[in-house]
């Protein structure tokens, strides 16, 4: 069985990690097609929204620990990467959605969260264990947290080594929403939905790079990337057509794209 499975609906990606017999444990193969399906939404025009998820009860019980003894056996230092994957979800220039369906522990969690939503059940259990099996928090986790949930709660998340309920992820804010198991993945595609069809693809890409760039900018870094990506944005036809489509209670017709369209990113 192929480690994970790649369906495209309507402007919607839908990647589903496909092991469920392990839980969807994360495996080398595993890490490798999630890169190249990340990197195929970047690139295809016609992916609007990606949705992730996990088929089975779980969404990723996190690194495989089939031989125990060996689950951090490093064999090469030199290329050997905490990253996990090399094209995240925060690379993508489309709105990506989490939908955690179940169980999401260590590597499964902090792949979750380097994606923009994150939906999950109320069922599973949540955690970044990895201070509780000798290892450390990965996949950009001290990045992805902090910017999340400030200190306090990164702290907690990725120090405690703790796992969590639903219900307390609400508290920790790292949940968009927390719903009941069975409607986690389509209130994901639902929105992933709405937002292929409504949100201008060009803007949405140039929103969340610089959303995600951001917390690392003065204020007045913001500014100056706000107006020269305005200004890029008022020069396309999806400057005139979003207004129109809204005056004529219409879903518009965007022509941007962003392999197309993408700006000089502004230093």
């Amino acid at each position: 069985m192929e480690p994970l499975r790649f369906e495209l609906t309507d402007g919607v990606a839908t990647i589903t990690l496909q092991r469920p017999e392990r839980l969807n444990a994360f495996s080398g193969a595993m890490g490798e097609a999630l890169a190249a399906a990340y990197r195929r939404c970047d690139e295809d025009d016609a992916v609007r929204a990606v949705v992730l998820t996990g088929a089975g009860r779980a969404f990723s019980a996190g690194a495989d620990m089939s031989d125990a003894a060996r689950s951090f056996q490093v064999t090469d230092p030199r290329s050997f990467s905490a990253a996990a994957i090399d094209f995240p979800a925060f690379r993508v220039r489309k709105l990506v959605i989490a939908a955690v369906n179940g169980h999401a522990l260590g590597l499964g969690f902090t792949l979750a969260m380097q994606c923009d939503l994150r939906l999950f059940a109320r069922e599973g259990r949540y955690g970044v264990v990895q201070v509780r099996r000798g290892a450390m928090p990965d996949a950009y986790s001290h990045w992805t947290v902090l910017r999340a949930v400030g200190l306090a709660r990164a702290a907690e998340l990725l120090l405690t080594g703790r796992s969590f309920g639903g219900d307390e992820l609400e508290r920790l804010g790292v949940a968009t929403r927390v719903l009941p198991a069975a409607e986690v993945l389509p209130a994901a595609l639902e929105l992933a939905r709405d937002v292929a069809a409504n949100a201008a693809p060009l803007s949405v890409a140039v929103s969340k790079r610089l959303l995600w760039e951001a917390p690392l900018l003065s204020p007045e870094d913001v500014e100056r990337k706000e107006t020269a990506l305005h200004l890029h944005l008022f020069k396309k036809p999806d400057a005139v057509e979003g207004p129109v489509a809204f005056v004529e209670k219409r879903t518009p017709r965007w022509q941007g794209r962003v392999s197309r369209d993408w700006p000089d990113w502004p230093e």
